[in-house]
């Protein structure tokens, strides 16, 4: 009974490892993906970007200074000019010096004239002397990169100056188109070109509101002027003069239009001729006292229009004999001694 028993037992254990063999020979475990996180692409190597090819440093072209200008002045000069922005000017005139600062470059003004008085800030400037006879070691000195000059230098200044290596450009106007010619010159040389313009339109505006009201005038309304230019001896001014076209601009007819430049007249003449306007030339030593005296003082000017109507007028000589900007206010001054009943 026990055998048997022991048998069924062993029996069982047999079947049940047997079953349980099966088992692991049918089944397999699902295969389960390595976690990845969510969203995430998967890493990829960094890329490098390539060399950028090596370029060689070019040299940079290396800048051409400007050709030089060549002008010609109003002594029929031909001038080279290495510079239109010369930044040390000297002039040897006061005209010269007052188109300078009506240009707005007295701050390139490095000398001057003693005669150079306006404007009056011109008095700081270094003087290379006279008009006539500037020192030129003064000049040389100076280092100036232009040097305005006059007709009056011609001759001995402006070649021993050019001599130097120093540019020198000469105005000598006689005219008033002269004058517009020597300011567009200055203009030209020293870069100035659009102060040049303003300023010019403004002195043919002013010279257009005078001939507006002189320039239909009948012969009648058109009188006689003599312009003393010096008493001891009497000196006036002749018919190609600058003074003459004042006269005649302001309304009046030169009394001696045949005499050239300035010179000396014959009193009887003069007293024949019969003025009826007299304009004296005052400044450089020259007084309207002292010429009131001399005309007071000549008996024989006595009965002439001019003295029995009380038209005599002295006119500063800065501004009826400088050839700059200003002789628009001479012109004024004249058509005022003329012309008193047109111009208030």
């Amino acid at each position: 009974m026990k055998s048997t028993f022991s048998k069924l037992i062993a029996i069982i254990l047999m079947a049940v490892l047997f079953l349980g063999l099966l088992a692991s020979c049918t089944t397999t475990p699902e295969s389960t993906p390595p976690e990845t996180p969510e969203s995430t692409p998967p890493a990829m190597p960094e890329s490098t970007p390539p060399p950028e090819p090596e370029i060689e440093p070019t040299a940079e072209p290396e800048s051409t200074p400007p050709p030089p200008v060549e002008i010609v002045d109003q002594l029929g000069r031909t001038v080279t000019l290495e510079t239109t922005n010369p930044q040390r000017i000297v002039s040897l005139a006061p005209s010269n010096t007052e188109i300078i600062y009506a240009l707005g470059l007295g701050d390139r003004l490095v000398g001057r004239t003693d005669y150079c008085n306006y404007p009056a800030e011109v008095e700081e400037i270094t003087s290379i002397g006279g008009f006539s006879t500037p020192n030129i070691e003064e000049v040389i000195a100076l280092a100036p990169d232009l040097i305005l000059a006059d007709s009056i230098h011609k001759d001995e200044v402006i070649p021993q100056l050019e001599s130097l290596g120093l540019t020198v450009v000469a105005l000598a106007p006689a005219t008033f188109d002269d004058v517009f010619d020597a300011i567009q010159i200055i203009g030209k040389v020293t870069g100035a070109e659009e102060n040049t313009a303003e300023l010019l339109i403004e002195m043919r505006n002013r010279i257009k509101a005078v001939t507006d009201k002189t320039e239909n005038l009948t012969v009648n309304e058109i009188p006689r002027v003599f312009y003393l230019v010096w008493h001891d001896p009497l000196m006036t001014s002749g018919g190609d003069t600058l003074i003459n076209e004042m006269i005649e601009i302001a309304g009046g007819k030169n009394l001696f239009p045949e005499v050239s430049g300035a010179e000396m007249v014959d009193l009887e003449v003069l007293v024949a001729r019969n003025p009826q306007v007299i304009i004296a030339a005052i400044g450089m030593g020259i007084s309207v006292e002292i010429t009131m005296d001399f005309l007071e003082a000549e008996s024989r000017l006595n009965d002439t229009d001019a003295m029995k109507n009380g038209r005599v007028y002295g006119i500063h000589m800065d501004i009826s004999g400088r050839t700059g900007p200003r002789i628009v206010d001479g012109l004024e001054e004249f058509a005022k001694a003329v012309h008193p009943e047109l111009f208030k």
